[in-house]
């Protein structure tokens, strides 16, 4: 069938490609921006930000509800169709981070408190924030929005026992009520979103541009709330929570890029697990923590959630210039020069 592109669909795809990825720039520099803020707002007004805390639950519900308005029912039919790089994904979520968790820990030499929140956070599902990072830096954005939806569904049971197993030595857990929980936060909300862009698919499309700040909003507010729980102890234990949270980020992005390269999954899907693996729904770590732990447990989950947009920035913008790098090799290669491995 002949090609029918016109030069100007050309131009405005383009031009929508262009405002997609000056949107996603916006995105991963304003929202880490937004998260401080709120923990600033949450350290210097602690005692009445802190009576906020009964909120913390609906307002995550709030940003899971945001992500099910995103989903459709195709986002899950990869599943069936690419089984291997959803299934190594989801396995690397749950088994990379939480184990690397359980390292820094231990080179750290945290204390229990904080080191059970290390923990929750690694046995969290993917962040929400994952495929916009995952477009910027040129992967398989849906194999980012399955292997995202495919973990915050497996939450409610994964994420309780992990903790257990893994974070009961250094503080009591309560698993079953934390499962419950997370159905109610997480499940619900998910699927009541789904159901609701199915009935309202229209209206939910033209709402599609302003939920992600929707999310990051609430995302900061919950940040707030948390810091405001743990104000009195934040600048001792701040800079130690921040060195395990890089650590553990950085760790877990390495180990998922080279679970996926080990199977020799293409070059997109790496970046993507890479992506995955290392951004954690850390909102719902600090919230979990802050009910079932104690406010300085939920302290990692706060500094994650500004943390891991930044080095997913930084990560997008690495992937951008190798691409661009190898695109200028290409065109000085001579004509019947081999191809460029893209892997």
């Amino acid at each position: 069938m002949p090609d029918t592109t016109t030069p100007a669909d050309e131009s405005r795809a383009a031009a929508t490609s262009a405002r997609e990825a000056r949107s996603g720039y916006i995105a991963v520099t304003v929202f880490p921006l937004l998260i401080i803020l709120g923990g600033v707002v949450g350290y210097f007004a602690a005692d009445t930000v802190s009576q906020a805390a009964p909120a913390v639950n609906p307002l995550l519900g709030i940003v899971m509800f945001t992500m099910g308005l995103t989903l459709r029912p195709v986002d899950f039919g990869m599943v069936a169709k690419r089984p291997l790089p959803v299934l190594l994904g989801v396995i690397a979520q749950f088994v990379i981070m939480p184990l690397v968790a359980l390292l820094v820990v231990f080179i750290l030499g945290l204390p229990p408190e904080i080191a059970a929140g290390v923990i929750l956070v690694g046995c969290a599902p993917g962040g929400t924030a994952s495929n916009v990072v995952a477009y910027l830096a040129r992967g398989d954005v849906a194999l980012s929005v399955t292997m995202t939806s495919v973990s915050t569904l497996l939450a409610p049971l994964l994420t309780p026992i992990l903790t257990l197993w893994l974070a009961g030595q250094y503080l009591p857990v309560a698993a079953g009520p934390m499962a419950l929980t997370i159905v109610q936060i997480v499940l619900v909300p998910v699927i009541l979103g789904v159901v609701v862009r199915l009935l309202l698919t229209n209206l939910v499309t033209r709402l599609l541009p302003i939920l992600p700040w929707l999310s990051v909003l609430t995302i900061a507010t919950i940040v707030a709330i948390v810091v405001s729980g743990s104000a009195d102890r934040i600048i001792e234990a701040g800079l130690l929570v921040l060195a395990a949270v890089i650590l553990h980020n950085a760790i877990g992005m390495a180990l998922g890029y080279g679970a996926a390269a080990l199977f020799r999954l293409p070059l997109p899907s790496r970046r993507t697990v890479a992506i995955e693996v290392g951004m954690q729904n850390s909102g719902l770590a600090a919230g979990l923590a802050a009910q079932y732990m104690n406010p300085l447990a939920a302290l990692p989950g706060a500094v994650f959630s500004v943390w891991h947009n930044v080095s997913g920035a930084l990560f997008a913008l690495i992937c951008q210039n190798i691409d661009r790098r190898r695109a200028g090799a290409g065109r000085t290669q001579a004509p019947d020069a081999a191809p460029v491995d893209a892997r």
